[in-house]
């Protein structure tokens, strides 16, 4: 990855910084592309167990897209629809990746910062940090894949609440409308997002893959297909099932293989 994408690793817990300090980590063209590489390659990865995702720096997660970039990147239809697939390819790598997502949010996550959040599975934020959408204070919308994470997080009302009114908002309100998971105080949330992280990273890697395939495949409302209805029960047919339970029984903590 570039300097503005950084991928740094822990065990089994990666972690894709948005490496723009200077500019509160504003999101350019090259970085969405390259935060869609990131994500993808680290969700073919087997042994990769979570994912942490957050800004350099304390003072922001990301602000949305660097306005600078625009009188030559998407000022005018065609080189907006081109920026735009770089933007909803990165948002499905997000949202289809296979291993769970953790947004650690530190100040101001808005706009294109607050899409990719919300494609997170868990968001875990601190008490100063900030949420909004104000596109419409720049005449833009948010198109129907970069709202799509959104409204699935907080539903139509809220999500339209969010975007008409366009105000910028704390942490308790983000709290309240569903969008992040946790508040922890600014100087432990790295803290608590590692620990969560690593609570993940203990557990049955398979059944937490299976766990978001599940809810994603839920929020589709055709009927669900018998080799669907069969996964279901696929796990106790792995080897981590039988290594959980004995551990269960056993009184031991289980070291699952992710087979």
């Amino acid at each position: 990855m570039s300097d503005t994408i950084l991928i740094q690793r822990d065990g089994s817990i990666a972690t894709v910084v948005l490496n723009r300090p200077e500019k509160l980590n504003a999101l350019t063209r090259s970085m969405w592309r390259q935060l869609g590489d990131a994500i993808s390659g680290l969700s073919a990865e087997h042994d990769i167990r979570c994912i942490v995702l957050r800004g350099a720096g304390d003072k922001a997660f990301a602000p949305g897209n660097d306005i600078s970039e625009f009188e030559h990147e998407r000022a005018n239809v065609e080189q907006a629809r081109a920026y735009g697939k770089i933007m909803h390819d990165t948002l499905a790598a997000l949202e289809h990746c296979r291993h769970p997502l953790v947004a650690m949010i530190k100040g101001v996550c808005v706009g294109g910062g607050l899409e990719i959040a919300a494609n997170c599975d868990l968001r875990i934020c601190g008490e100063s940090s900030r949420f909004g959408a104000p596109v419409n204070k720049l005449g833009l919308v948010m198109a129907h894949a970069e709202l799509r994470g959104l409204l699935a997080l907080v539903g139509r009302a809220t999500a339209l609440e969010i975007l008409l009114e366009g105000r910028v908002f704390d942490a308790r309100e983000a709290k309240e409308k569903g969008l992040v998971t946790r508040i922890t105080p600014d100087d432990k949330v790295e803290e608590e997002a590692y620990a969560a992280a690593r609570r993940i990273a203990e557990g049955a890697p398979l059944v937490a893959r299976w766990h978001k395939a599940f809810a994603r495949r839920l929020a589709d409302p055709r009927p669900l297909t018998q080799a669907e209805i069969d996964e279901g029960y696929a796990c106790f047919g792995t080897e981590d099932f039988r290594i959980g339970y004995r551990a269960f029984l056993d009184k031991r903590k289980p070291e699952f293989k992710g087979r």
